[in-house]
C-alpha cells in the first residue's frame, strides 16, 4: 500500500496500483487503474481533488456507488466519472476508504495471543470497529504442507471464519485471547447499524471478493457493537484521553494500541510524529506500572524504518507486521496470508 502523499504522481500511483496492489486480486481494478493512468480527461478530473482523495479505492468505490458496474470494463467506470462527476466528486469528498476488514485479525492474532491477558484493545483508524473483536471469530491457518490449525471461540465455531495461509513459524495460539476492553479512534467512526454506512463498507470490498463480502456481512451481524467505545478524533492529537480511559476501566489489562492500513493517509512528517507520540504514550503507561504494546500493520513503504528491521522478505504488496517498532513478518493486506520472520 503506497502512502497517500505519493498521489502527487497520479499516473505513477495508478500504474503501481494496477501492476502491484490489484494484480492477482481484482482483474476489474487492474483494468480500471490502467485505464485511468492513460486517460487524460479522467486524470484532469482527479487532479481537481485534494491529494489524499485521489486514491483508486476511494474513486472506484464512489463511482460504483453511483452505478459503475463491477465487475465490468473500464468503459463503464469512465462513463460514470465523466457523466456524473459532480455527484461522484461529492461522494469522494464526504466519504473515506474506511475498509473494515475483519480478516486482518488473522494477521494480528499471533501477536495478541502471545501477550499476558486480559487485553485492552485500542485501534486507531477503527472505522466501524470490526477488528476489535479477534476473540469472536473462527480461524483456519494452513501451511505449505497442508496442515491446518483451527482456532474457535470458547463457545464453538463462529459464523465469521477467517482463513489465512502461513509460512515460517508464527506462534499460533491454541485459544483466543481474553479481551477486557475495546476502544477505537477514527476521524469519522462508522455506525454498523446504519444501512447507509454498512452499504458503503460493502462498496469498499473489491468487486471479485465475494468471500470478503460474505465475511463482512457475517461480522457486522455478529459483533456486539455496544461493547466498544468508538470516538471521533485524530490519532495525532486525540489518543491520550482514550488511553487514559482504557487504563481507568481496565487497569489490570495489557494495553495494545494497533493500526492496520491507516498511516498511509498521513504525510511523512505525520507518520514520524505518530511513531514518537505512540512511543511516549505507551512509555507513560509502563512508567505507571502498566503493560503496553504497539502493533503496526502497514504497507512496507509507509514506515520504512520498521520494514528495515525485518529478517525475511515478503511480497511486493505485503504489509509489514511489527511489534513495538520491530518487524516480525509480512501480511497480506486483507489477512489472506502471513509470512513469519
Amino acid at each position: 500500500m503506497h502512502a497517500m502523499d505519493t498521489l502527487e504522481d497520479l499516473v505513477g500511483f495508478y500504474r503501481h496500483f494496477s501492476g502491484v496492489e490489484a494484480k492477482g486480486e481484482s482483474p476489474t481494478f487492474v483494468e480500471w487503474a490502467a485505464g485511468v493512468a492513460g486517460d487524460e480527461e479522467v486524470l484532469a478530473l482527479l487532479q481537481e481533488l485534494p491529494t489524499a482523495k485521489r486514491q483508486p479505492n476511494l474513486v472506484f468505490a464512489a463511482a460504483r456507488w453511483h452505478g459503475a458496474p463491477a465487475p465490468g470494463p473500464y468503459a463503464g467506470l469512465r462513463e460514470v466519472l465523466l457523466g456524473q462527476w459532480e455527484s461522484v466528486r461529492t461522494t469522494i469528498l464526504t466519504r473515506a476508504t474506511q475498509t473494515n476488514e475483519p480478516g486482518r485479525c488473522a494477521s494480528l492474532l499471533p501477536l495478541l495471543a502471545g501477550m499476558p491477558g486480559p487485553l485492552a484493545l485500542l485501534e486507531v483508524g477503527a472505522s466501524g470497529g470490526l477488528c476489535l473483536h479477534p476473540d469472536r471469530y473462527s480461524y483456519r491457518y494452513t501451511d505449505g504442507a497442508g496442515g491446518v490449525r483451527a482456532i474457535d471461540p470458547r463457545t464453538g465455531p463462529a459464523p465469521t471464519l477467517l482463513e489465512c495461509r502461513v509460512s515460517g513459524t508464527p506462534p499460533l495460539p491454541r485459544e483466543l485471547p481474553q479481551i477486557a476492553w475495546r476502544g477505537g479512534l477514527d476521524l469519522h467512526p462508522l455506525d454498523l447499524s446504519s444501512a447507509e454506512d454498512a452499504a458503503w463498507l460493502r462498496m469498499l470490498v473489491w468487486p471479485e471478493h465475494e468471500d470478503r463480502r460474505r465475511r463482512l456481512e457475517a461480522a457486522c451481524a455478529e459483533v456486539p457493537h455496544e461493547s466498544v467505545t468508538l470516538l471521533e478524533g485524530d490519532l495525532l492529537t486525540d489518543l491520550g484521553p482514550l488511553v487514559a480511559q482504557a487504563r481507568r476501566e481496565a487497569p489490570d489489562a495489557t494495553l495494545v494500541v494497533f493500526h492496520t492500513a491507516v498511516l498511509a493517509y498521513l504525510d511523512e512528517p505525520g507518520r514520524q510524529l505518530w511513531v514518537r507520540e505512540v512511543g511516549e504514550l505507551l512509555e507513560g503507561v509502563r512508567d505507571g506500572g502498566g503493560r503496553a504494546h504497539w502493533i503496526s500493520n502497514e504497507g512496507g513503504g509507509v514506515l520504512p524504518s520498521l520494514a528495515a528491521t525485518a529478517t525475511c522478505r515478503g511480497g511486493e504488496a505485503d504489509f509489514c507486521l511489527a511489534l513495538d517498532g520491530e518487524a516480525v513478518g509480512w501480511a497480506h493486506g486483507h489477512g489472506r496470508s502471513l509470512t513469519w520472520c
